[in-house]
Parts: C-alpha cells; structure tokens; sequence
C-alpha cells in the first residue's frame, strides 16, 4: 500500500492578522520616530503624537494577539515557530504597554526612558513582524 503524503501551501497567517500585525510595527515604529523628534525639538506634541501612536500599536498588537492565540490553540494550524512568535509578540504589547504608561508622564519626564522603551518596541515590533511572515506554514496531508 503506498502512502501518499500531499504538501500544499497554507497561508502564513490569516490576511486581517497580517495587515493588524505589520500596523502595528508601523505605529511603534512611527511613535519612535516622534520621539526623536520631541528629543531634537523639545516641543511638547511631539510627546502627545508619540503617545497616540503607541495605543494605536497597542490596539493592533493586541488584536494580532488574538489571531496569534487563536493559531496556537489550533492544531491543524499549528507549525514551528508559532510558540516562539505568539511569545515575542506577547513582549512586544507589554513593552508597548510600560512605554504608554511611560508616555503618560509630563512630557519633560518621559525622557529618556520613553525614547528607550519606543527603541526597544520597536526591535521587538520588528523581529515580531519579520518571525511572523517568515515562519514556514505548510500543511502535510496523507492518504
């Protein structure tokens, strides 16, 4: 009896979930790049865009959270690597969520920690985003 094993392409992650995760990298990245500027400026909405850009991260990290929980309950979508991502991904809301809380302070007293928080969101943003697209998702069928 011969065993026929079909591999055929699943897609890496769920079309909505790839859009809220590469929004969320965009956001953090974008709260980082005002913070650089309120850094070189001093001027104060520059601190108040960094803070709105963080909740927007927040808010499409937290959702990409979900679909990311939901393929690690499910066994049929289950590949390696998705423990390692769904992890990465969890860190990168909590550091999103300390650099809010950070961002919430006088603006005068947000700096420098808000700045280092909003590079280390957006490294994790970023190796999140890149693990997420670049996990192999095939699926073995056999008959």
């Amino acid at each position: 009896m011969a065993v026929i094993v079909h591999t055929r392409y699943s897609e890496a992650i769920h079309p909505l979930h790839a859009v809220l995760l590469s929004g969320a990298f965009t956001l953090f990245l974008s709260a980082l790049m005002s913070d650089i500027a309120y850094a070189k400026t001093f001027h104060i909405q520059w601190s108040n865009f960094a803070s709105w850009l963080i909740v927007g991260g927040l808010l499409f990290a937290s959702l990409a959270l979900v679909f990311a929980l939901v393929d690690l309950c499910r066994a049929q979508r289950r590949v390696p690597g998705i423990a390692a991502y769904f992890v990465l991904l969890l860190a990168t809301w909590l550091v999103g969520f300390f650099n809010a809380l950070m961002h919430a302070r006088d603006a005068w007293a947000m700096m420098p920690g808000g700045l280092i928080l909003s590079i280390v969101g957006t490294l994790l943003a970023a190796l999140t985003t890149w693990l997420g697209f670049r996990t192999p998702h095939f699926v073995r069928s056999v008959r």
